[in-house]
């Protein structure tokens, strides 16, 4: 079976005025459908840019990035936007939900905006399996952090994307939340084959997933 992610040689320099900071230094990894990766690594070791690479939100300095056999290396920022809006759901640290909308409207907005329409099936299976089934009609400030953090991810994965990038998604939440939220993860991952990519600083949270990589400098270290 051919790997859903493939990064060769991949490097990243970002450049400000006339001084250059590598951020990414080289890497190869494979990432295969369904499986749940975590990439450790302290403050400023490269994985939130290679997060955001391999969703999209950035171009390589150089290297080839292949999802699901598309190489983004050669599309467009239009293409890539697309791309992104049918095969890549995000979860950030930060919920990033609509607070004039209740939990309800923050995920089927995002039905809407990738243009598929309202699927209830889809909404209703996704809603029980994150257990927000009674908590969709409030706002956000009206729901705990994991609480968001799980409509966060119901908004990420109701268009069914190929791929789910978590960026410290329990960054914010307490050890109980944490634990709820990693939970949940693991239970996307297993029930739906949802492949997972999720960065993070804290190797309990890491332990949630199957395969553990370490960066360091830039580089991975450990897989």
């Amino acid at each position: 079976m051919e790997p859903l992610i493939v990064t060769e040689n991949l490097k990243k320099v970002y450049r400000t005025g006339k001084v250059e900071t590598p951020a990414l230094r080289g890497v190869n990894l494979q990432v295969q459908q369904g499986e749940f990766v975590a990439i450790v690594g302290p403050s400023g070791c490269g994985k939130s840019t290679l997060l955001h690479l391999l969703g999209g939100l950035a171009s390589p300095t150089s290297g080839k990035i292949l999802v699901d056999g598309n190489d983004f290396s050669r599309m467009s920022d239009a293409e890539r936007t697309r791309f992104r809006r049918h095969k890549i759901g995000f979860v950030f640290q930060r919920y990033n939900l609509l607070p004039t909308l209740t939990a309800r409207q923050n995920i089927v907005l995002a039905q809407h905006i990738q243009g598929n329409g309202f699927n209830p099936h889809r909404f209703q299976m996704v809603a029980e399996m994150l257990r927000i089934a009674d908590r969709l009609d409030f706002r956000p400030n009206a729901l705990s952090g994991g609480e968001q953090q799980r409509v966060a991810i119901a908004r990420a994965v109701i268009c069914e994307p190929n791929i789910l990038l978590a960026d410290e998604p329990t960054g914010n939440l307490d050890t109980e939340n944490s634990q709820t939220v990693l939970a949940m993860m693991r239970t996307l991952n297993r029930s739906l084959q949802q492949t997972l990519l999720m960065i993070t600083h804290n190797l309990e949270a890491a332990a949630a997933a199957d395969r553990i990589i370490r960066m360091r400098d830039g580089q991975i270290i450990e897989d």
